[in-house]
């Protein structure tokens, strides 16, 4: 099972019958918007470009690397007898993300639109599938408007130079393709949750139908080989809950022995079978045993306190972007995180490749799941942003390492919410939705300043003096007044007319930025909050910041910005190759507070 899940696009639902289309596809820009006109939409048409799927054309992974805004993109490839080759009545198209509005063809048919550049769709080409040989042709159609700040796009300009901290794009396909086999009554997908107290696992297992007639669902839970839990249930819906109890759960003493945590990221696997309409699918998935709460403010992991100890990590390669090089580059920036010390990786303005957070969930790294922002408010920006949020939170509710849900960042978007009630109501509206979705885990509003109801008070400090930085937290008057008043900032930490939840932890989740670029040049556009122009005086700053805000008994935790240098912005822990500025153990010293 984990060999399988190490280079699957999609780790939380394995199927055996799946290949890649990843690799060379043929390309073009479309400046003029020519190609719908020219009927390139029906596959008959070269294109005269090549380009390496899944690397955006900005990159130099994608052999092209032009950084200019491209409002529109087209991609073709054609099967081969290869990725048609296998059983199955339905053969599925997988894009695990395009940035920003896609629309698909197989042989001239429109088989799929979707708009959110961060977030998965598929295809379902049985209609296509009796006339589909090898040489039958995909055609992507990309559009991607750098000038539409209604569009959800994080840390990606909108100018086109990256200025300050905003970074080139991330244009077309940036993550895996792939096709895959099953019948036509399938299993869609399986959110796997788990109640402690009960000692029980629900799956809801959605089907692509409802079957025709009645079949069975059959669910076995296994960990270290050893089975936990098995059962079956009626199939006669497209959507089915199965709760089973874990006996190895019932003694007290002993449920610890299988609960997940960065020290312990102990994975259950779970294989889903479905006998349906004379054929039968089958699944793998896996799910962590762990519970996330807040009490006088205090972050809880499994019912005890937790200090966060987080970093931010923007996860932008300059040889691929938004998009990693590689599935080993996912898996090494998980272990990079957990080597410099950190428990906690807030992934900022993006919505992570799902194999990220197989990783973190196997590695035992928690994650703050951010959304990337818009840089408008108006009709167009809700809705945009709020159906893209939507589906980022069902594709990754079910993985543990998933302990706080961050859907704003300080007000970008909704830079009037101190003053404009439509955007107060908009953040408390995104609180209300995402807890309706998933109220297991806490919701951080507004993330930095300008909360509306939050689990979770975050501030952003970028205070460099650490006698001054230590001493805004050394009393809970000190953080009390910042709360109710204006916060570090200078931007009140509460909107007007919001109100915190009781008991809410509070964290300093972005501070530090501390640059030492020791191949920089003085006014060559590196960018950061303060310069250290030694290594020694790189050590001593980090050093005192991070005791400045770990020596407060006030505090929850803290996030650092950031991990790696990211183009021009040059505050990482780790330069853009990620080689430390520090030996590691000294920066794990530092950092885990280690004496």
């Amino acid at each position: 099972m984990t060999s399988a899940r190490d280079s699957h696009p999609r780790p939380r639902l394995i199927r055996s019958r799946w290949v890649s289309l990843d690799g060379e596809w043929e390309f073009a820009l479309d400046p003029g918007g020519d190609g719908l006109e020219g009927g390139w939409w029906r596959g008959d048409v070269s294109l005269e470009g090549r380009i390496t799927v899944p690397f955006p054309p900005e990159s130099p992974a994608s052999g092209i690397g032009d950084l200019g805004p491209h409002r529109v993109l087209w991609y073709r490839r054609l099967l081969t007898s290869d990725d048609l080759a296998g059983a199955g009545e339905r053969l599925v198209l997988h894009f695990g993300a395009v940035d920003y509005r896609a629309s698909v063809w197989v042989e001239g048919q429109l088989v799929a639109e979707h708009e959110g550049g961060h977030t998965p769709f598929s295809a379902d080409l049985s209609r296509c599938l009796p006339e589909l040989a090898a040489g039958a042709a995909i055609v992507v159609r990309a559009e991607d408007d750098a000038r539409d700040t209604a569009q959800p796009r994080g840390k990606q300009d909108w100018e086109d130079e990256a200025h300050v901290i905003w970074y080139s794009r991330t244009s077309g396909i940036w993550q895996p393709v792939w096709l895959e086999r099953t019948p036509r009554t399938a299993i869609a997908s399986v959110d796997l949750d788990s109640d402690l107290g009960a000692g029980t696992i629900t799956a809801v297992v959605r089907l692509t139908r409802t079957p025709a007639s009645t079949g069975e669902l059959a669910i076995e839970l296994r960990h270290d080989d050893v089975v936990l839990a098995s059962g079956s249930v009626r199939a006669d819906r497209d959507e089915i809950r199965m709760t089973l109890e874990l006996p190895a759960m019932r003694n007290g003493q002993a449920y610890e022995s299988l609960l997940w945590s960065p020290e312990h990221p102990r994975l259950i696997d779970a294989a889903v079978t479905l006998r349906a309409d004379g054929a039968a699918d089958a699944v793998l998935s896996y799910v962590g045993l762990r519970r996330i709460g807040w009490h006088g403010g205090r972050f809880l992991l499994n019912d005890r306190p937790h200090r966060v100890r987080a970093v931010l990590a923007q996860n932008y390669w300059p040889e691929s972007h938004l998009a990693a090089p590689s599935a080993e580059a996912l898996r090494r920036e998980v272990e990079l995180i957990r080597e410099l010390g950190f428990t906690t990786a807030r992934v900022h303005q993006k919505i992570e490749d799902p194999r990220f957070l197989y990783w973190a969930d196997r590695l035992g790294l928690m994650v703050w799941a951010e959304a990337p922002s818009a840089y408008d408010f108006s009709p167009t920006a809700v809705a945009r942003s709020t159906r893209e949020w939507i589906e980022a939170v069902a594709r990754d509710r079910s993985h543990p390492c998933v302990v706080a849900w961050v859907p704003l960042n300080e007000s970008w978007g909704i830079q009037h919410i101190a003053h404009d009630e439509r955007q107060r109501d908009f953040a408390e509206a995104l609180y209300r939705l995402t807890k309706a979705l998933d109220a297991t885990r806490p919701v951080i509003s507004n993330d930095g300043w300008e909360h509306a109801t939050s689990d979770l008070l975050t501030l952003h400090d970028y205070t460099m003096d650490p006698e001054r930085l230590a001493q805004s937290y050394a009393t809970s008057a000190a953080i009390e007044a910042a709360v109710v008043g204006v916060g570090p900032a200078g931007r009140r930490v509460i909107a007007p007319g919001s109100s915190p939840v009781p008991g809410a932890p509070i964290i300093v989740s972005e501070f530090g930025g501390v640059t030492w670029a020791p191949g920089s040049a003085e006014g060559d556009g590196t960018w950061g909050y303060a310069v250290a122009h030694s290594t020694e005086e790189f050590e001593r700053h980090l050093t005192a910041l991070i005791q400045a805000l770990d020596s407060s008994e006030h505090l929850a935790g803290w996030c650092y910005t950031q991990l790696t240098d990211t183009m021009q912005e040059a505050n990482g822990l780790l330069d853009e190759q990620r080689r430390p500025k520090l030996p590691m153990e000294t920066l794990r010293r530092i950092i885990a507070q280690e004496r």
